[in-house]
């Protein structure tokens, strides 16, 4: 059994976090609750619990990263997600992000397509008392099964908008995806208006491991 403490200087370093992400501009106040009480450095091995805190991406298992604080914060916001609302996440990772999106109220579902990602989340977050419903495979179809969904995230860099995602959506739900190339993209908030209407923006740049699967980068 991994020995889980959080202790008086974990919950300071977190504090000292959401006060810097709430300086890059987040101010959800159920993101930063979030964020101010999931103990991120579980999500490390004890080496490097003193990285658990920097607002920046960390390397974990099969070649993917936990992502950095504020863009953790950034999709969730831009998300903006209500309690009860079935929330799609591709790309389980570590499951840092699906335990926010369940702190905020969201019931989520998840999909990982690295089988050794999947199979730790799946062991691990129990752990912690977080229980989304977890799935192992190809996500960048979304999962048609449980649609529609209010919000979908995509934790990885994807080549274009998967057409799949957006009918997967409510009429009013928000798809928040990175689009771009292998090493930078623009974070892209599509809100479906009706049943085929949407509006789009785009925001800053950020960089996440490629999306794996159809619909994203061939290995």
């Amino acid at each position: 059994m991994i020995e889980l403490e959080d202790t008086y200087k974990h919950k300071g370093l977190r504090k000292q976090l959401v006060s810097e992400i709430q300086q890059k501009g987040i101010t959800d106040q159920a993101v930063l609750k979030a964020i101010s009480s999931i103990p991120r450095h579980f999500f490390f091995d004890k080496i490097f619990d003193s990285h658990a805190y920097e607002d920046k991406a960390f390397p974990i298992d099969s070649g993917q990263t936990i992502s950095q604080p504020y863009t953790v914060a950034f999709q969730s916001q831009l998300l903006n997600v209500k309690p009860g609302d079935k929330i799609l996440e591709i790309g389980t990772g570590s499951g840092y992000q699906a335990c926010v999106l369940v702190e905020m109220g969201a019931k989520v579902y998840t999909i990982e397509y690295q089988k050794a990602l999947y199979q730790k989340a799946i062991r691990f977050l129990p752990k912690l008392g977080y229980q989304p419903h977890m799935y192992s495979g190809d996500g960048s179809r979304g999962m048609a099964r449980f649609a529609p969904y209010d919000g979908i995230i995509v934790t990885a860099g994807a080549p274009t908008v998967p057409e799949e995602l957006i009918q997967q959506l409510k009429i009013g739900g928000r798809l928040v995806i990175p689009v771009g190339n292998n090493d930078i993209q623009s974070m892209v908030l599509i809100e479906k208006t009706d049943e085929n209407k949407i509006k789009k923006k785009q925001f800053d740049n950020f960089s996440f491991v490629p999306l794996r699967g159809a619909k994203g980068w061939t290995d």
